[in-house]
């Protein structure tokens, strides 16, 4: 059996729905689990599975447990004989929003040579960023609602209203604003500004349909049901943190096999070979029979559990064929033949 380490916390305005999300994980995954827990200082704690409460957090009492390093090969914590190491197969990336999805996380595991699920640097980059994940989509060939950016407080739109405002680099809601009017333009944008130079208008459609679909890829594509999600014109920061703690599997979407099949299709296509080693969940409109993508959630709230029939199954599988990490032998041998020509 996989023993793996949740890694979670982090310094991003969602650090607490990634702590929600650990409690649920520790629930739902049969496996041998470690908690690591980043807190606002970028400091690593090994906490016990029986202190995953939120609580634990908030009051800091974290700070009672052992404090780790992250070095080559892993991670570390002071012990009688010097130092030991935490012992798994597997971390997965449980960092919501900065330092997790913008890809952070995944640089310096794999700098330190650390087996992760989760985001590689790449696929962190282009779906943390509302702007790039847009520009990926019509690059591969999948469609996109019309969209507008604007930058450095600039509050010339030309899109026409409802839009609805987002800032490019946050995801859970947060600063997101649904505007009818000009009169309600200039306050959305002051508060979208504080979370972001750079913001993302789109046109705001009444009564789209939407649903969720993850996947993965472990020797073949691993694919969820389809979900429509609960509705309101906009999940707020609030629902949206009440749901990453699901772990009870939801419905299927009461939809055509066709639907089912052409977001499937799409779902390939921004996985492709960018989020091996993932678990993912692409959020999808649905507007006269078209397929448009609205977001890619590279991390998703719990990982999406509630939207697979066997959630310990897909999690064992892409942890069996996660990224092969290419090997590069340095030998000097260039500096070599150089000293050896000139005799010295």
């Amino acid at each position: 059996m996989m023993k793996y380490a949740v890694v979670f916390g982090g310094v991003s305005f969602e650090h607490e729905i990634s702590i929600v999300s650990a409690i649920a994980l520790k629930d739902v995954l049969n496996s041998d689990l470690e908690f690591i827990f980043i807190d606002k200082f970028r400091d690593f704690y090994h906490v016990d599975s029986s202190n995953m409460k939120s609580k634990y957090f908030s009051s800091g009492d974290y700070k009672k447990a052992d404090k780790l390093n992250l070095k080559q090969g892993g991670f570390y914590k002071k012990s009688f004989m010097g130092e030991k190491k935490v012992e798994f197969d597997v971390a997965i990336n449980l960092v919501h929003g900065g330092d997790g999805e913008d890809g952070k996380l995944a640089s310096i595991f794999e700098f330190f040579g650390v087996k992760f699920i989760g985001p590689r640097v790449e696929g962190s980059v282009l779906s943390f960023n509302k702007l790039f994940t847009k520009l990926y989509a019509k690059e591969i060939g999948v469609k996109v609602l019309d969209y507008e950016v604007l930058r450095d407080r600039n509050t010339n739109l030309t899109l026409p209203y409802p839009v609805i405002i987002k800032p490019s680099r946050l995801g859970s809601s947060i600063g997101v604003s649904i505007v009818r009017n000009k009169e309600e333009l200039e306050y959305a944008l002051d508060v979208a500004y504080e979370y972001d130079n750079e913001i993302v208008v789109e046109p705001f459609v009444e009564g789209v349909k939407e649903y969720n679909l993850a996947g993965s890829f472990g020797k073949d594509f691993i694919l969820s049901i389809v979900e429509e999600p609960q509705k309101a014109e906009f999940l707020d920061f609030e629902k949206k943190y009440m749901d990453f703690s699901r772990t009870e599997q939801v419905l299927k979407a009461d939809i055509d096999d066709s639907l089912i099949e052409n977001m499937k299709s799409e779902f390939k296509k921004i996985y492709g070979t960018l989020f091996r080693g993932a678990i993912i969940r692409c959020d999808f409109f649905v507007i006269d029979g078209e397929v448009y993508l609205n977001e890619i959630n590279p991390i998703p709230g719990s990982y999406a559990n509630y939207l697979f029939e066997d959630f310990n199954n897909v999690v064992d599988e892409v942890s069996s064929n996660l990224p092969r990490v290419k090997v590069i032998d340095i030998e000097y041998n260039y500096i070599n033949s150089i000293v050896k020509a000139k005799g010295k």
